[in-house]
């Protein structure tokens, strides 16, 4: 081993001598176990222990190149090369070589490595090879050439000599060769060309060179073919497909060259045949492999970009192409109970599916990867089209899958892209194709979705703005309103709800339905709420100086996600201690919903801020659980009725609709029955704040009093009064 490649791997075991032992043991191991597949393929002046060592230096050397940053392929290609020095020259060496080194070698590094990584050092080993075996051949060809020169240009007893040479390796030369005239017709024809096509020599010797040419060749090998003939050229080489005499492809390296009389004139052409069949096969057999996904035999993900590129390239007028993003729904669930082995069968049975529900000429059936599938329609006809082909792959689903003894039900997601081919626009396909499969899985899984541009549009729109949420807290651009909270006996402001708002410098004033959900959802609820509570509960200071026993309490919204935050009890007695009000300066509010469904840690938190005196208020009471049992064991002081049940009082023209007359007395007496009081919220009219303070509300919130507004126009109520 040279002192960089033993540099390199010290690299990769900086001083851990233990390490870099094992590392010894296991190239010497991968040795072991690559001179047993290749012995006995090649003849090689080596004994079994020699071959050994070789090969475990070999090892070593695709190791280096596996792991090294940034990751270069050539010490595979120069691996190929040594082992075709070594005389591994059959094509039983180099297929077992690319066989080990494809599932054994990633194995040594103990780590993860790119699967590309070592699909590109199968290649280059086998480029390496292959170009050494090659180098080797054209040296034999260049051998022959001069001693067919040195045969015309020597003297007589010079030219006996060389024709003795010319002989031997015309007979016994690995290659092919054939001697023909001008016209193509062979004079002369070796052992290797009579064996490779198939013919006898008197079968060759009856045959002209141009039945060998093909329709389907080049136009540039004939051309090249009549400037030698004419000698407007010495020699030309190609890669050829030969048909034996049994009708078998045979692909070859083929050199022709010119042979000139002493008079300079073109006399004979020389054709010289090596067989690259197996390095052809082993060449598809890799191109496929790096093309098609190895579980299920389909189009990989690399198959179907390749695909999309050339639709997208040039497409003509009208063309349209369709997409449809498939994800099995519950696979997961399938794969880790039941063992991967399941996973992987069911995958195969879900491949097979689909490719039998998908033909035509112009369809392609891919696996990303994981359990994902995509069906591609190069030249569709319209949505329809796609959507009966989804609706049909959903149908073939439907039916069970037997795996060994588990009868297994599955059923699919599915992302619909349909549009006219744009050049350029591959990506933006499968973009759209995923994001619609994910539409697809919200919407309940086991359908398909179509993609639709507006809705992605708002959707963008909204990651956006939930991308920009955090630095906009930290600019400030966030501010608070005050909305009165009203005794109905004397329109006193009693207390005033705290209401973020959003002033967005690109889309002007945003209200909370616009932007809490998306901070709920990205876990920055927490930051703001925390945030408002800290000012509300700074503005109630700022009222308790100026007002005294006459400030209102203010009351803050918590998100569901803020009850259940570890922190929430120490955060309120934070903020109390450093604004100076009183516990029962504060409410915090809380939707039914997330009240009804807390925990019991969670639930802990509400009593210990009821403890502190901290006021709870379940808001929008009626829309959500309504279990009235559950009820009267939370640490709740007041319920605020949705704006929904006081509707039918609002009308002052008409008497007051029974139904929600009733129903609000209800909730009215029950909140009193459990000691609480009530707020209705949605108040628009004198009507209404008058037929709920009969009824035994005890405080009114809606636009009849005032809508959210700055904290001076509280300040403005409390010191001149809200009428």
């Amino acid at each position: 081993m040279s002192d960089h490649t033993e540099g390199r791997v010290r690299d990769l075991f900086p001083g851990q001598e233990a390490e870099a032992e094992l590392l010894d043991e296991a190239c010497e191991r991968f040795g072991r176990g690559w001179a047993a597949l290749v012995s006995g393929t090649s003849y090689v002046s080596m004994s079994r222990s020699e071959m050994v060592e070789f090969l475990s230096r070999l090892a070593r050397r695709l190791l280096v190149a596996l792991t090294t940053e940034p990751f270069v392929a050539r010490p595979a290609w120069e691996v190929g090369a040594e082992l075709v020095e070594a005389h591994f020259t059959s094509p039983a060496s180099i297929e077992q070589t690319v066989v080990l080194v494809g599932t054994e070698l990633g194995a040594l590094t103990g780590t993860d490595v790119p699967q590309g990584r070592v699909a590109a050092l199968q290649g280059a080993v086998a480029a390496g090879y292959a170009n050494a075996l090659r180098q080797r051949t054209l040296e034999e060809q260049e051998a022959i050439r001069e001693a067919v020169l040195d045969a015309r240009q020597q003297a007589e007893a010079a030219l006996r000599a060389s024709e003795a040479r010319f002989r031997a390796l015309f007979s016994d030369a690995a290659v092919g060769i054939g001697l023909a005239d001008l016209d193509g017709t062979f004079l002369d024809v070796n052992v290797s060309l009579q064996r490779m096509l198939g013919y006898s020599r008197n079968e060759l010797l009856r045959t002209n060179l141009r039945k060998f040419m093909h329709a389907g060749d080049a136009e540039s090998t004939w051309e090249a073919y009549r400037q030698l003939a004419r000698g407007d050229r010495e020699y030309f080489q190609v890669d050829k497909q030969f048909f034996g005499n049994d009708g078998s492809a045979v692909w070859t390296n083929l050199t022709m060259s010119l042979v000139r009389g002493p008079d300079g004139q073109p006399q004979y052409l020389v054709a010289m045949v090596e067989d690259v069949t197996d390095r052809h096969e082993l060449q598809n057999r890799l191109k496929y492999q790096a093309l098609h996904d190895p579980l299920t035999g389909l189009a990989n993900r690399a198959l179907l970009l390749d695909r999309l590129a050339r639709v997208f390239s040039n497409p003509p007028v009208g063309q349209r192409v369709g997409l449809c993003f498939l994800d099995l729904d519950g696979f997961k669930v399938i794969n880790d109970s039941l063992g991967h082995h399941v996973g992987d069968e069911l995958l195969v049975a879900v491949g097979r599916r689909l490719a039998e529900c998908v033909n035509g000429e112009h369809c392609l059936v891919a696996r990303m990867g994981g359990d994902e599938f995509v069906v591609l329609v190069e030249d569709s006809t319209g949505t329809e089209q796609i959507v009966d082909l989804a609706d049909r792959v959903l149908t073939m689903l439907n039916q069970p899958i037997r795996i060994g003894g588990h009868q297994l039900s599955v059923s699919a997601s599915i992302g619909i892209v349909e549009r006219p081919v744009v050049s350029g626009e591959s990506a933006d396909l499968i973009r759209d194709a995923d994001v619609t499969l994910y539409w697809a899985k919200s919407e309940g899984k086991s359908r398909w979705a179509v993609y639709d541009p507006e809705r992605n549009a708002r959707e963008v729109a909204r990651f956006r703005l939930s991308a920009t949420m955090p630095a906009a807290l930290e600019r400030e651009e966030f501010f608070v309103d005050y909305q009165p909270l009203v005794r109905l006996a004397d329109n006193a402001v009693v207390g005033v709800e705290a209401l973020v708002r959003w002033r967005h410098p690109e889309h002007g004033l945003l209200s909370p339905d616009r932007f809490i959900g998306l901070a709920e959802e990205t876990g920055l609820i927490v930051q703001l709420g925390r945030w408002v509570l800290e000012h509300a509960c700074q503005q109630a200071s700022r009222w308790q100086q100026e007002f005294g026993p006459a400030a209102p309490y203010v009351s803050v919204n918590l998100a569901a996600r803020q009850s259940r935050d570890p922190g929430l009890v120490s955060d309120v007695e934070s903020i109390l201690r450093n604004t100076g009000i009183p516990p029962t300066g504060l409410q915090l509010e809380l939707t039914e919903s997330a009240v009804m469904g807390t925990a019991d840690d969670q639930l802990d938190a509400l009593r210990r801020l009821h403890e502190m005196g901290v006021r709870i208020a379940i808001d929008d009471f009626g829309t959500g659980y309504s279990n009235l049992a559950y009820l009267r064991h939370l640490p709740v002081h007041e319920l605020k009725i949705a704006g929904s049940f006081v509707e039918g009082l609002r009308a002052p023209d008409k008497p007051a609709d029974p139904v929600d007359k009733q129903i609000v007395g209800a909730l009215v007496t029950l909140a009193h029955a459990l000691g609480l009081t009530v707020t209705a919220e949605g108040v628009e009219t004198r009507a209404q704040a008058e037929r709920l303070r009969d009824i035994g509300c005890e405080s009114g919130q809606g636009w009849f009093f005032a809508r959210p507004g700055p904290p001076e126009t509280i300040s403005r109520f409390l010191r001149e009064g809200l009428f």
